[in-house]
């Protein structure tokens, strides 16, 4: 069979990305097409027929009050969380890099919390915020650290913040490692002879020459804080009073807690365009950046 032919290309295809392609097709498209059917229907999960409504679940999406409250919640601790997750990331990769004693050990310690399973990071850290520090606190008569953090409706977005940037940091850092390693040394030591410091050195010659890096690590965190629902259930559950209910958390409780799948889809839909324009616009920018540069 001749290498330049169609069959020969399509049998190559299936030979090693075939399986690939159907899983992906089989655990995501599918998934997602699906939905999207859903989301013209005013379907329980349980009955067999599924009413077509047209666009009366994105209507009601839209007048959804408390689904708009969870996005605005959900935008405001994106920001925080992608600020400091990133600012915090870099400091640890420049630390690591810097040529310190035992780096290697303390770049696998910061990489360990993102191996933790959101559901079990969540149980773990709210046993902290309710028992260790509230221990803590009341055996040193500290007023702000004797009541839970997460009993409030700042607190709990605070704890949830701090908890995503313990878990996202370390993984951060090792892209943002990455990025200082590619960096040729030889840059560094010309422009120390010219006279720069170091700090000089790292804010003019290697964080430019780090856009790329820059660039995946807001995507990933961006990406990640938007679906973000793991941590939401275990740590704080949307309590209290529902102030620390997330967009994701929204969507569950209104597809399979009021059996509202239409509205659940539709509203899930809402969420993942906006991630993807978000993320989109984010990398646009990110790279017409890189090229200038």
């Amino acid at each position: 069979m001749k290498k330049n032919t169609m069959s020969y290309r399509v049998k190559q295809y299936l030979i090693f990305a075939g399986p690939a392609t159907f899983l992906f097709c089989a655990v995501v498209i599918l998934p997602f097409v699906y939905g999207l059917y859903l989301t013209f229907t005013s379907w329980d999960g349980i009955s067999k027929t599924k009413p077509f409504v047209g666009l009366a679940n994105y209507i009601a999406a839209f007048q959804d009050a408390a689904y708009w409250q969870a996005m605005g919640r959900t935008i405001v601790y994106s920001v925080v969380s992608v600020v400091l997750v990133n600012i915090v990331a870099f400091l640890l990769a420049y630390m690591v890099t810097s040529g310190i004693k035992g780096q290697n050990f303390f770049r696998a310690g910061f990489f360990i919390p993102n191996l933790i399973g959101g559901i079990v990071l969540g149980y773990v850290w709210k046993f902290v915020f309710n028992r260790a520090i509230v221990a803590i606190g009341q055996a040193l008569s500290v007023g702000a650290l004797s009541t839970s953090w997460l009993s409030t409706t700042n607190g709990a977005m605070f704890c949830l913040i701090l908890v995503s940037v313990w878990q996202y940091a370390g993984y951060m850092m090792l892209i943002y490692v990455a990025g200082f390693m590619s960096v040729s040394k030889s840059l560094m030591e010309a422009a120390e002879i010219d006279g720069c410091t170091k700090t000089q050195a790292t804010i003019n010659v290697t964080i430019p020459l780090m856009r790329s890096s820059f660039v995946q690590c807001l995507f990933l965190t961006i990406t990640r804080c938007f679906m973000v629902y793991d941590v939401n259930l275990s740590l704080t559950k949307g309590e209290p009073f529902n102030s620390s209910v997330m967009a994701a958390m929204h969507v569950y409780n209104q597809a399979f807690a009021y059996k509202n799948y239409g509205t659940g889809q539709a509203e899930a839909l809402i969420l993942f365009v906006v991630c993807a324009i978000v993320g989109v616009t984010q990398v646009y920018i990110g790279k017409k950046g890189e090229v200038a540069a």
